[in-house]
């Protein structure tokens, strides 16, 4: 803003008390129209305000960044990978914006939480005639682990195996593990929260009812996975690994807290509240988190990475010790008077170190160490993360083959948190996160126009992209036609714990880990239940043709299942003699990317 008002950035300030929700499309997207805002109030000079529509904000402002994978794995008769190539394309729109780091996102997670011993991950960014896509929470890693975990698929169908069995022989397991990109694992709890996940979720037993149920049923399956998920814990960009708080005492003994983390409904306020309260040791009531303002915390990092509690609560931790050191001798004296009660001694040592003229504000700072600038480009390896969040889910549900619709039966879900700052925000959290994971790669299809090609075959009509529309043009553009996930579609049973006992390796705030964004791939889960009950389903309907010369599927073979896997795209996966009627068994929706 400053910029295109051609002020210094001194003049310009930026308030924010609340934002209704981020989840990153807010980051840098919202550019353009402060901009255009700010330009318009300086030739008027008078207050603008600009509200768009939901259609124009959509077809505008990116989506999050669609993915392509092209891979070769090697593996033993165990299904145990010894060597794996990848190939990932992302569709960065018509601009950068934030398409590199989200990409360096994909390419550090691309080994999710498993240890392969030979890799060569490659990311390629694609310009494309699309809206630029931007940030969404999980910013890349969320695909990069869903192209992971459909390799795994891949490699367990190919060796007759549960693609449970083949996850948990690549866990990692041990305190030195090294990830493809250099960096040695400790506090490495993906294995625990993965045991644990498969204790409290019964699942072998549920396994067996899901086979008797599907064994009794043709037309109603059911189907169950597990997924485990490692989040690493940055900005990949070191720079932004950087918090400023302040922390100012007033008279009666309230505190008024600024720092430069947004509220976005995460809770980080409460969070940072309960931080001041706690090492001040004074009541919660008295502490007060006013609005993120520029003009008090400059320079500040996007509320972004799921490192604002972390970072923020740091700096708040670090003016709170600078306030205790100068306050701390006048609580003492108040004390030695006879001072008994601890919030009366409080304001009394405050009012004193007033009239002692000691300064009653502190400005509080905090970077991230032990951290490395890793630039992919030119194969660096080193720390880009601080520490790793870990956590793993079981998914059942139960699928309707003529139409393709599903009903989430029940969700386990095990995280480590560290030593949570607050339970019940953490586990809200954990479950927004899932509930939005699992619209992405189920419900919420971006619909847009491609030309058809001349070519000819099977993959012909996959690549007639949605050639009713003009090449590029966004469809859905609203509720009518993006659809995010309802009540209908929260798990019945939804069950979610936090691993007991953990407190992260690393000196946190209060030993607690983010949970912002690791638990979103969790809702993959519900993807790849969705894909074993097609599988349910193609075997079913490969048994009823048996000895038939009809054109069908063998119900053990590999099958591809785009994301999102709508209803359209999960009916046509299970082949049966409708679906021959009309198309091959290779065919499949056509998917926007």
């Amino acid at each position: 803003v400053a910029r295109v008002l051609g002020v210094a950035s001194h003049r310009v300030v930026c308030k924010t008390k609340r934002i209704g929700g981020g989840f990153g499309g807010k980051e840098t997207r919202n550019f353009f129209m402060s901009c255009a805002v700010a330009v318009a109030a300086q030739k008027l000079n008078r207050q603008v305000k600009l509200s768009l529509d939901r259609d124009v904000d959509m077809a505008i402002s990116g989506q999050r960044h669609a993915f392509y994978a092209r891979y070769v794995a090697g593996c033993d008769a165990s299904g145990y990978i010894t060597a794996l190539d990848v190939k990932i394309y992302s569709n960065i729109g018509c601009s950068l914006d934030l398409s590199i780091p989200v990409l360096d996102r994909a390419l550090y997670h691309l080994d999710n939480a498993y240890r392969f011993p030979n890799v060569r991950f490659v990311g390629v960014p694609c310009v494309t005639n699309t809206p630029s896509n931007t940030a969404f929470r999980g910013f890349g890693g969320p695909q990069g682990m869903m192209i992971t975990e459909n390799i795994m698929d891949h490699v367990a169908c190919a060796t007759q195996r549960r693609p449970e069995v083949v996850r948990a022989q690549h866990l990692y397991c041990a305190d030195g593990d090294t990830t493809p990109f250099g960096m040695a694992l400790t506090g490495c709890s993906v294995k625990q929260c993965w045991e644990q996940v498969m204790v409290s979720a019964a699942y072998e037993e549920r396994l067996a009812e899901v086979s008797r149920f599907n064994a009794q049923h043709r037309w109603k399956k059911r189907g169950i996975a597990a997924l485990p998920t490692k989040f690493g814990i940055s900005f990949t960009h070191k720079t932004f690994n950087q918090a400023g708080a302040l922390v100012m005492v007033y008279l009666d003994g309230s505190v008024l807290v600024t720092h430069g983390g947004v509220e976005m409904g995460q809770g980080l306020h409460t969070k940072i509240e309960q931080i001041a309260a706690t090492a001040l040791r004074i009541p919660r009531s008295l502490v007060r988190v006013a609005e993120t303002a520029s003009d008090k915390v400059p320079n500040a990092s996007p509320t972004a990475a799921s490192a604002s509690s972390d970072m923020y609560g740091m700096a708040v931790l670090d003016a709170c010790a600078q306030l205790n050191a100068r306050i701390e001798p006048f609580r003492e004296r108040m004390h030695d008077g006879g001072c008994c009660d601890a919030l009366d001694c409080w304001q009394r040592a405050v009012q004193a170190a007033y009239f002692e003229r000691t300064n009653l504000a502190a400005q509080g700072f905090y970077k991230t160490p032990d951290l490395d600038a890793v630039d992919l480009a030119h194969n660096m390896k080193g720390r880009p993360f601080y520490y790793f969040t870990y956590g793993a889910a079981v998914s059942e549900i139960e699928l309707d083959v003529l139409t393709g619709e599903w009903i989430p039966l029940r969700t386990d879900i095990v995280m480590d948190v560290g030593q949570s700052l607050n339970p019940a925000l953490d586990v809200g959290q954990i479950e927004g996160a899932f509930v939005q994971g699992m619209g992405w790669c189920t419900l919420e299809e971006v619909v847009r126009g491609n030309a058809a090609t001349s070519s000819e075959g099977s993959e012909a009509v996959r690549s007639r992209r949605h050639a009713w529309l003009k090449s590029g043009v966004t469809f859905t553009l609203g509720p009518s036609t993006y659809k995010i996930p309802g009540f209908s579609n929260i798990p019945v049973d939804f069950r979610v714990g936090l691993l007991p006992g953990m407190r992260c390796d690393k000196p946190t705030i209060h030993s607690s880990k983010a949970v912002g964004e690791p638990p979103l791939f969790l809702g993959a889960s519900v993807f790849f239940a969705i894909k074993d009950a097609c599988a349910a389903a193609r075997r079913s309907a490969a048994s009823e043709h048996v000895g038939h010369d009809e054109p069908g599927v063998r119900g053990e073979e590999h099958f591809e299942l785009d994301s999102p896997a709508s209803v359209e795209r999960i009916r046509m996966a299970c082949v049966d003699a409708i679906v021959r009627r009309c198309c091959d068994s290779a065919f499949a929706p056509a998917l926007t990317l």
